[in-house]
C-alpha cells in the first residue's frame, strides 16, 4: 500500500507546496518508508507519493519517478504482477531501476493510454506529461486500489484517500445524499459517489485525462461482462472446472509472491486461506509470516 497525490491547475508555488504537503502528510500511514514530491516548473502540476517499498527497495524505486527523458512523471500505488514479462517485451527501454513503476512509464511511452490493457495487477496511478501539459489517471479493473478526485476553483486534486483531499482545506465537507443513502441501504457507497458531495471516486476499470485544470469524463477501459461474451455456450464438465480453478489459483498465487520483502498470509482456519497458504508453499514460498 502506497499513497499518491496530485494537484493540477495554474497555482503559485507557495500554494502548490502547502497543498501537496498537507496531502502527503495526511497519507503518511500508507507509505512510511519515504515521502516524495515533484512540481512542474510551469506551475501546472504537482505530484506527491508515500512509499511502502515492495519491489526494488533502493532509492531508484522512489517516486515521483521520471521517464528516461524527464518528460513524464508518475505516482503509482499497487503492484503489477506481469511487470517482468512487460519489461522483457519493452527491452529497448533504458531502465534505471528494477521497479514495476518504471515499467508502467515504459509501457505508457510505447502504447499510450492503451497500456492499461496490458497491465495485470492492482493499481491506481497518475502520469503527468510536461510537453502535452496533461495527466492520465487510471485504476485497476476491480478497484482494489483507490483513487479520489475533487474539482476546485484552482484546479483538480487527486489522492488515494478522501482525507487527503479534505486536508487541503479547499474541498467542502457537504454530504452527498446519494453516497450516504447507498451506504445505509447497501452497506457501501456506490461509485463514483463518496460520502461527500464534491469528492468523486475514479470508478474501477476507468481512466481519465486531466487538462487545463479540469477532469475529463472518466472512460471505462475494462468491462467484466466482456469476459463472458466469447465464452463457450456449452458449459465445461466438473473435472474441467476443477482443473481451470487450480490452474488459475496457482498462477495467481505465484504472481503475488514476486516481492523484495517477506510475504505473509492471513489464516482464518477456513478452506480458502488454508488453500492459499498451501499453494504458496507449493510455489516455493519460505518463511511465511
Amino acid at each position: 500500500m502506497c499513497g499518491i497525490a496530485g494537484i493540477f491547475g495554474q497555482l503559485n508555488s507557495n500554494t502548490q507546496r502547502q497543498t501537496l504537503t498537507a496531502m502527503i502528510r495526511s497519507q503518511h500511514h500508507r507509505g512510511p518508508d519515504a515521502d516524495g514530491a515533484w512540481f512542474d516548473p510551469s506551475g501546472a502540476a504537482g505530484l506527491g507519493h508515500n512509499r511502502l517499498s515492495i519491489i526494488d527497495l533502493s532509492d531508484a524505486g522512489r517516486q515521483p519517478m521520471a521517464s528516461r527523458d524527464g518528460n513524464l512523471q508518475i505516482v503509482f500505488n499497487g503492484e503489477i504482477y506481469n511487470y517482468l514479462e512487460l519489461r522483457a517485451e519493452l527491452g529497448d527501454y533504458p531502465y534505471r531501476s528494477d521497479s514495476d513503476t518504471e515499467v508502467i512509464l515504459a509501457a505508457y511511452e510505447r502504447w499510450g493510454e492503451s497500456c492499461v490493457d496490458r497491465l495485470r495487477g492492482m493499481f491506481a496511478f497518475v502520469i503527468w506529461d510536461r510537453v502535452a501539459r496533461r495527466a492520465f489517471a487510471a485504476r485497476d479493473p476491480y478497484g482494489i486500489k483507490p483513487l479520489y478526485w475533487a474539482q476546485t476553483a484552482d484546479g483538480v486534486l487527486v489522492a488515494s484517500q478522501v482525507k487527503a483531499l479534505l486536508a487541503t482545506g479547499q474541498v467542502s465537507r457537504a454530504p452527498c445524499a446519494r453516497g450516504q443513502a447507498g451506504f445505509w441501504l447497501l452497506g457501501s457507497v456506490p461509485e463514483p459517489h463518496t460520502w461527500y458531495r464534491d469528492i468523486r471516486a475514479l470508478s474501477a476499470g476507468h481512466c481519465a485525462w486531466i487538462e487545463d485544470g479540469r477532469m475529463g469524463a472518466p472512460k471505462g477501459w475494462w468491462d467484466v461482462a466482456a469476459a463472458w461474451r466469447d465464452a463457450p455456450t456449452t458449459p465445461p464438465s466438473a473435472p474441467e472446472i476443477r482443473e481451470r480453478v487450480r490452474t488459475a489459483l496457482r498462477a495467481s498465487v505465484a504472481s503475488h509472491l514476486v516481492a523484495d520483502v517477506p510475504v505473509g498470509v492471513f489464516l482464518s482456519g477456513g478452506i480458502d486461506s488454508g488453500a492459499l497458504a498451501g499453494l504458496m508453499v507449493e510455489a516455493g514460498a519460505k518463511d511465511l509470516q
